[in-house]
């Protein structure tokens, strides 16, 4: 099965795929040859156009090319459910999020996620599950362009603790929701965290670019 990645600049997309895309003309075609990240970033944010994409043999190998290419950022988070059947999510920056944070110094993947989830939301994870996928996307830090890779793991918390938002780090709300009504968090939230939602079939009413 051919490869096909996204990778996220604020609500755009550049899709990293082995075939033309569903819909192509919705989407700008950016050249394999000349891509670079740090040049075409400010770009992209300047352009109309929220959809993108490059045609290239190996997209894996492309995307390792591109990795490599600019300043990599690994982080871990969760979709936590409880025994009620209700999803957990935070707010930050006025849009719904799911609980991540920066990979330690010789920390594992899943410790990462698991610690994360607990500082961000309060809670303990009684049980961490298989992962979900990987996410990517782009912003400016420290005036570089950096590239975050994340990777969001399936996990189960009891849901006795009182849920607390851990404020420094600009989270203001922690809360669980019914899995049939999270369409306000689907309105409002990250395309990366839609992707998330859209592998465990929360998001099924939002056709992701492929």
């Amino acid at each position: 099965m051919a490869q096909k990645y996204r990778i996220y600049i604020n609500e755009k997309v550049i899709l990293l795929t082995e075939s033309e895309p569903a819909k192509a003309e919705s989407y700008e075609k950016l050249d394999a040859e000349t891509f670079d990240l740090k040049i075409i970033y400010t770009w992209i944010l300047a352009r109309p156009n929220k959809l993108f994409y490059i045609r290239c043999n190996d997209a894996k190998i492309f995307l390792k090319s591109i990795i490599k290419s600019v300043t990599l950022i690994e982080a871990a988070g969760g979709l936590v459910v409880n025994p009620a059947g209700n999803f957990l999510f935070i707010y930050r920056n006025d849009k719904w999020d799911l609980p991540k944070g920066k990979i330690e110094k010789d920390e594992k993947t899943k410790e990462a996620a698991v610690r994360e989830v607990e500082e961000e939301c309060g809670i303990k994870v009684s049980k961490l599950k298989e992962k979900i996928c990987k996410t990517y996307h782009v912003y400016i830090n420290r005036g570089e362009v950096v590239l975050k890779k994340t990777h969001w793991f399936n996990m189960e918390c009891k849901g006795k603790e009182k849920l607390k938002p851990q404020k420094e780090e600009g989270i203001t709300d922690v809360r669980w929701f019914e899995k049939e009504h999270i369409e306000p968090i689907i309105d409002n939230t990250f395309p990366s965290i839609l992707d998330v939602l859209h592998k465990e079939k929360l998001a099924t009413n939002k056709l992701m670019p492929h």
